[in-house]
């Protein structure tokens, strides 16, 4: 047996029991950014230090997510748990069917974002979108969708949900996943907006996984559509209007993020009031020799209790 994974158990155990899930990505990154910074010598320059160690830091926490996943929930099946295999089966629906159908969510919100800026005179449809362009797109799509759902919707809200039951789970990612993207330098009201704007979407996403039957690749396809779809509109589907009102188009000036917007806010708390919320899946994950204020994980638990 590798010595390694037995001292990696024990850290997985350390009290109190939220103390891993604190120094699991913090450490990750550390270690991608060394182990980028040892290249330089090679002729690595130092502006590709950080997005290789980034790199780096994400296939050590996708190497390491079977193991965290079988010690810290007893998972015995780790990438069904975390909702990236098993469609198809047990009444988990197929992936290319809820990719697609997050892609099609992805596409109608922005739709919704984009028609009151061409209507109101604020924006020009373009319609220019050159091969290279489009490539960089789709690379968003499965790149950036696949990665952040894996972290904020597969290990995140997994991890939040053991400790803390499912309720909190929901509602703690949701925060996490709006401080770790909203800027802090747009001013007060601009940075509360996009934050509201964030949180919501996090917690959209994981009604998605909730009505995915646990599947993950919906959420993939509704964040990735998103990110990737933006992409392409300012690269040159879309033209702005330099007065285009932050309210309408989200805060960021040159460069706004459209979910801080006040469409953007309206259409996905509709979204989320008018979806059927009737409590987690069953049987994603168990945490017995962890604390929980939700001692049976298995159990249907409502967001709204």
């Amino acid at each position: 047996m590798n010595p390694s994974i037995p001292s990696f158990n024990n850290l997985l155990r350390l009290q109190p029991p939220w103390l891993p899930s604190l120094l699991f990505v913090p450490c990750l990154y550390a270690m991608g950014w060394l182990t980028a910074q040892l290249l330089t010598p090679f002729g690595l320059s130092e502006s590709n230090v950080s997005p290789l160690g980034t790199l780096f830091s994400f296939l050590m926490f996708m190497a390491l997510l079977p193991r965290w996943s079988r010690v810290r929930w007893t998972s015995k099946h780790p990438w069904r748990t975390l909702g990236i295999s098993g469609g198809g089966r047990d009444g988990r629906p197929r992936m290319t069917v809820v990719l697609f159908q997050g892609l099609i969510w992805a596409l109608i919100l922005l739709t919704v974002i984009v028609l009151p800026i061409l209507v109101g005179a604020w924006g020009n449809w373009l319609g220019e979108c050159s091969l290279q362009k489009l490539l960089n797109g789709i690379l968003l799509i499965i790149g950036v969708g696949f990665a952040e759902e894996l972290i904020f919707r597969g290990w995140l809200l997994e991890e939040l949900r053991t400790l803390f039951g499912t309720k909190w789970g929901i509602l703690g990612q949701a925060i996490v996943f709006s401080l770790v993207h909203t800027r802090f330098n747009l001013g007060v009201i601009p940075m509360l907006s996009l934050l509201v704007g964030l949180f919501l979407l996090g917690l959209l996403l994981a009604e998605r996984r909730r009505q995915d039957q646990g599947s993950l690749w919906g959420c993939i396809g509704l964040h990735g559509g998103l990110v990737g779809g933006w992409f392409l509109l300012e690269a040159g589907l879309l033209q702005l209007s330099p007065t285009t009102p932050a309210w309408l188009v989200g805060p960021g000036g040159l460069q706004p993020n459209p979910l801080g917007s006040v469409v953007a806010i309206t259409a996905l708390l509709v979204i989320l009031f008018t979806s059927k919320n009737k409590g987690w899946p069953i049987g994603i994950g168990t945490a017995s020799h962890l604390p929980s204020k939700n001692p049976d994980l298995t159990q249907s638990v409502e967001l709204s209790e």
